[in-house]
């Protein structure tokens, strides 16, 4: 079916008219021109090939189809792009999908429909209710474009008023009850409340937050859509589809912990601003946010549970691999609305001045315990180290340990020395991963030189003598094999041998075009040579960091046997990358 479906859509829709939507586009010869949507470039270098069918942004190394495309610009998974294409071009997924899965799909667009109506059917509550309009407009001073923005309503005191408008439209109470818009009793869910639309990442209303106006004795400040089948709390993102384009443009995500502290946000003009549910950060969040950006900075509230929410987050995020940062409020800011409320400048320069995420835990172990004493001490030193030697990079490292040191007053020798012994007394503290992951690789070089070689055919001689175990990833690999078995043969199509890497080749005859087509023959045989230098150099360079770090280790470990062993591969390898350089 994927398949399928696939190809219709690529034959419906004009790639360039897809990604027009989002930049703008000039015609180059053949391909179209702009500036990418994922930097802040100022001269144009991403590409849209219709012949081909697909687009690549030089400045940030990313490229692919027009699914590709629709999953980086709006932070949606493959299904998530499917079904938007589809929509766009007219298709019915449902054709393409066997009896369950179209079964399936029609009850989800039931309860879709459902909440879609009650979004309506509450904004039409607010405007006829005057004590509805003096909360949202008066006290809790939101903007008419904030209100629009947001689809924000009201739903009436009453017991079955939506219930009974849903059951005119067509819908029987089976369908309320699963869209999460009916309670146990068969009556509405949300009463007497504002109501914050919950939406999908294309904008979808799934369900809702409900405030509740004035004081109701016994009821809960709060109310949200339970567990459904389209509304799922452990992967919703609130106001992504109203964020991802402030998130793309700034490139960073500011992540709070409630949903009107989004709102509030938003209005003051920090719109790349989202919410979790309450403090429920998951693995799932954080792969969605990271498709739009890698920096991510956190704004709990700062009470207990905020704290210990916070120290979950960090440890998701060393797994996910995104850059946490976390917001630290103004003594006296109970959470991002308060704050908001009395100075929106204050809430932009807490962002603003976000810790990293080690300094920030660093911090929190240094208030858990006391730091005058000798026991203090060890616990913080205990917990602090077992932190920081999780971190891949050995200068990072020693910049925490001086930390460490400073922060207890105990020389860097003290302190390298109890890193080196086994601690007994880790349990004292919880000690939380780092976030600290290795750097994102492009592997810029290794997409350059294919490129080059698409359109030199000397260049192709130059990968039989490579070393292409070098060449991350299959079809980067699987390309420079292909060079060393067929030299001198210029490429305008995709090989028969390559067809599994389709995408991938038209990527690389994209940037041949753009980057190598005008250049002198001489002038691309001498690059494609400097070119796989630079691949072995960084390899090499990558190497020589796992050495020495596993040299740390040995020497920690009194381990002087492995320890003079890996000092020879060091030396060796200093020695090979001195040469390189000459």
């Amino acid at each position: 079916m994927q398949g399928e479906v696939k190809e219709e859509i690529r034959a419906r829709l004009n790639i360039e008219d897809v990604v027009g939507e989002y930049v703008h586009l000039k015609r180059a010869g053949r391909n179209f021109k702009g500036l990418s949507p994922f930097s802040g470039e100022k001269t144009p270098s991403f590409f849209v090939s219709p012949d081909k069918n697909i687009w690549h942004d030089f400045s940030s190394n990313k490229g692919g189809d027009i699914f590709a495309f629709v999953m980086e610009v709006e932070g949606v998974d493959f299904r998530g792009a499917l079904e938007q294409l589809a929509r766009k071009a007219g298709i019915e997924l449902a054709d393409y999908e066997s009896a369950g899965a179209k079964q399936l799909a029609a009850r989800k667009k039931r309860l879709i429909e459902a909440n879609e109506l009650a979004a309506r059917y509450y904004q039409q509550c607010l405007l006829r209710n005057q004590h509805a309009i003096e909360y949202v407009f008066k006290t809790r001073r939101l903007s008419k474009r904030v209100v629009q923005d947001f689809q924000i309503g009201y739903a009436p005191d009453t017991g079955m008023a939506l219930t009974n408008t849903l059951i005119k439209r067509g819908f029987n109470k089976k369908e309320i009850a699963d869209a999460g818009l009916s309670n146990r009793y068969g009556g509405d869910m949300f009463r007497g409340r504002m109501m914050v639309p919950l939406m999908d990442g294309t904008g979808q209303v799934i369900g809702f937050t409900g405030r509740i106006i004035g004081d109701v004795p016994n009821a809960p400040k709060y109310l949200n859509t339970p567990q459904t089948l389209i509304y799922d709390k452990s992967r919703h993102i609130f106001a992504l589809s109203q964020a991802k384009e402030a998130i793309r443009n700034s490139e960073y995500v500011v992540v709070v912990e409630g949903n009107l502290d989004v709102v509030s946000s938003h209005q003051a003009g920090v719109r790349q601003t989202v919410a979790t549910a309450g403090t429920a950060m998951t693995e799932p969040h954080l792969r969605a946010l990271k498709r739009l950006t890698g920096d991510v900075r956190l704004a709990y509230d700062g009470d207990k549970a905020g704290v210990a929410a916070t120290e979950r987050a960090i440890a998701i995020a060393a797994q996910v691999g995104v850059d946490l940062t976390i917001v630290s409020l103004p003594e006296g800011a109970k959470d991002p609305d308060e704050l908001i409320q009395s100075d929106p400048r204050k809430w932009q320069r807490a962002i603003d001045d976000a810790t990293p995420a080690i300094d920030w835990i660093l911090a929190q172990y240094s208030e858990r315990v006391d730091m005058s004493t000798a026991v203090g001490k060890r616990a913080f030193t205990t917990a602090g180290l077992t932190l920081t030697q999780t971190l891949p990079d050995p200068v990072e490292q020693e910049h925490y340990e001086q930390k460490i040191a400073e922060m207890v007053g105990s020389s860097l020798e003290a302190v390298r020395a109890k890193a080196a012994q086994n601690g007994t007394d880790a349990k004292q503290l919880k000690p939380i991963k780092s976030t600290t992951e290795a750097p994102v690789v492009n592997y810029v070089y290794e997409d350059d030189v294919l490129s080059l070689a698409a359109v030199d055919g000397p260049s192709q001689e130059l990968f039989a003598h490579a070393n292409i175990d070098l060449f991350h990833e299959a079809h980067r690999q699987a390309l420079a094999r292909y060079y060393a078995a067929h030299p001198g043969t210029v490429l305008s199509t995709t090989p028969k041998e390559l067809q599994k890497y389709d995408t991938y080749v038209k990527i690389v005859l994209l940037r041949a075009d753009e980057r190598y087509a005008d250049m002198d023959g001489n002038d691309r045989y001498y690059e494609a040579a400097r070119l796989l230098r630079q691949i072995e150099h960084e390899y090499k360079k990558q190497t020589q960091g796992k050495l020495i770090a596993e040299l740390r280790d040995a020497e920690a470990a009194d381990d002087e046997s492995r320890a003079d062993e890996l000092r020879g591969q060091l030396n060796q390898l200093i020695k090979e990358i001195a040469r390189g350089k000459r």
